[in-house]
């Protein structure tokens, strides 16, 4: 049970770590001025049963290094559509057409760019899978520790 523990707990911790990386990213990447050119709830059922989801269509315009470039991602891992129009609209006044933004680039690839980091909170909740890390090794250590007879 104690390894058992102590792999469970390894596993989630490595995997929000993971996740904390991939958001922490686009933290490194350049911010430059860009320009929303147009911007959309889309409305689409995944089956002709299912309720609607939504999502934005975002496309904006940006410059870097001398080269116009095209953006349509509002995030690097883009989160699922909604049941909820009311979020989607939500999302989708925050970036008016015409309006001024701020996008970052990756400088490596330029054509790449985002309006909206990702959430960095798996690294606050890392602890909680590390508890069964450390439960698993306090009895593990108990098993080794008590006489035989």
């Amino acid at each position: 049970m104690a390894l058992f523990l102590i792999a469970a707990g390894s596993f989630f911790a490595w995997r929000m770590w993971l996740s904390y990386e991939t958001a922490s990213i686009t933290r490194r990447w350049t911010p430059v001025s860009c320009r929303i050119v147009s911007s959309r709830v889309v409305s689409e059922r995944p089956t002709p049963n299912s309720a609607p989801a939504h999502r934005v269509e975002l496309r904006y315009e940006y410059e870097f290094n001398g080269q116009n470039h095209t953006g349509t991602r509002l995030r690097r891992v883009e989160a699922a559509p909604t049941q909820h129009l009311d979020q989607a609209r939500g999302k989708q006044l925050n970036y008016p057409p015409g309006s001024a933004q701020t996008c970052f680039v990756n400088p490596a690839v330029p054509q790449e760019a985002v309006l909206e980091h990702a959430s960095r909170a798996a690294l606050y909740a890392i602890w909680f899978p590390l508890l069964f890390v450390v439960g698993g090794l306090g009895m593990l250590r108990g098993a080794l520790k008590r006489p035989r007879t």
